[in-house]
């Protein structure tokens, strides 16, 4: 069985061809360039040469491109967008068009012609990936596939993105207390996640008849983290995944979340790394001293942010910031599931499979423990 697994950040897609005939650690592996960065340079190609910008396509990740975004219209470039591209700048479409975007349907953005310079925004590229597949002579085909993005959903006009994402997280949690639970099939996924069911409805325009899943890349990570056998013998751990763009932080027993935080990897010194997962395993941390400093927020499973935890877990590192804590005194072990850290979403979303396709799931857990 062949699974392809995309991990989509904002800095990098991490995509794994998973084949369960093979050593896990043959399968073929790329690290490439975000979704997001790639519009990005396409945007500042459109400012260089001064030419007027039409955003199309879907939903996709922001950050970079919406920054590349607002340094071409600061330069005095003209920006169009479609309505769904719109949503990756802002899902309020009044305020995309305060930002001196003009905002126009399908049908007058064909009328645009020649003269703009069109940049199709999406997270998922298949056929990219199966371009990259073939330059080295391997089969694109797959049975399955598993994507994974952050999705911070579709904020309500004047609701703060960070609460309604992190209320997202909390919901999940309380009906289900196990990082699986952030695993959706294409049809259970939350109307209010945009971001993911413009990939998945990407992925099954391409490929309706192929099973597919979704989970979120935080617990993704979290979920490959704890593949690393060292990480696994651990009776707790912390497992703090310190992507490009988000900062995730379970205090997990085994797969059930204790506790988790939340923030933005960017705005957060290394101290207050540390100090915020300190005060989250010593159950002392607020939910208002995560959110107040930019971040999204803080949740106990069980409800009592007091409650002292016994013992101290074993602090594993995930993610492309990880080197902001290292040699630091959480004593941070780096994660390396199957010898591949910078995969580990990857193996969280095989796992995910696994578990939403359970007659696949002897088969998938064979290969991955062999």
């Amino acid at each position: 069985m062949r699974i392809l697994a995309i991990d989509m950040g904002t800095g990098t897609q991490d995509i794994l061809l998973f084949d369960s005939t093979q050593p896990v650690e043959n399968s073929i592996k790329m690290v490439m360039p975000s979704a997001t960065k790639n519009a990005a340079g396409r945007i500042r190609r459109a400012t260089a040469a001064a030419e007027p910008l039409l955003l199309a396509g879907v939903v996709q990740g922001g950050g970079p491109c919406n920054w590349a975004l607002e340094d071409h219209l600061r330069a005095g470039g003209i920006a169009y967008a479609t309505p769904e591209a719109a949503q990756t700048i802002d899902d309020d479409l009044d305020q995309v068009a305060r930002m001196g975007v003009r905002v126009v349907s399908d049908d007058e953005a064909k009328l645009l012609g020649d003269g703009v310079h069109r940049v199709e925004l999406k997270d998922l590229d298949l056929p990219a990936i199966r371009a990259a597949l073939a330059a080295f002579d391997v089969s694109p085909a797959f049975d399955g596939i598993a994507l994974a993005c952050l999705d911070h959903g579709a904020a309500p006009p004047g609701t703060s993105d960070r609460l309604f994402r992190f209320e997202h997280l909390k919901r999940v949690v309380s009906a289900k207390n196990d990082l699986s639970a952030f695993a959706f099939l294409p049809d259970e996924l939350p109307p209010y996640l945009t971001r993911a069911r413009a990939m998945m409805d990407t992925a099954r325009r391409d490929e309706p008849a192929t099973p597919a899943v979704f989970l979120d890349t935080g617990p993704a990570a979290a979920i490959g983290a704890l593949q690393d056998p060292h990480v696994a013998a651990a009776e707790t751990q912390l497992v703090l995944n310190l992507g490009n763009m988000h900062a995730l932080a379970f205090h997990l027993r085994g797969t059930r979340i204790i506790s988790l935080y939340e923030h933005h990897t960017g705005e957060l010194s290394s101290e207050q790394i540390e100090d915020f997962s300190e005060r989250l395993i010593a159950g002392t941390l607020l939910h208002e001293d995560v959110f107040n400093t930019k971040g999204h927020g803080v949740f106990y499973a069980d409800g009592d942010a007091s409650a002292p935890q016994s013992g101290h877990p074993l602090v594993a590192v995930t993610g492309p910031q990880r080197g902001k804590i290292r040699n630091g005194r959480l004593n941070p072990y780096f994660a390396t599931p199957h010898g591949d850290m910078m995969i580990s979403g990857c193996f969280g979303l095989l796992r995910a499979f696994a578990a939403k396709y359970p007659a696949r799931a002897e088969e998938i857990d064979r290969a991955l423990m062999s």
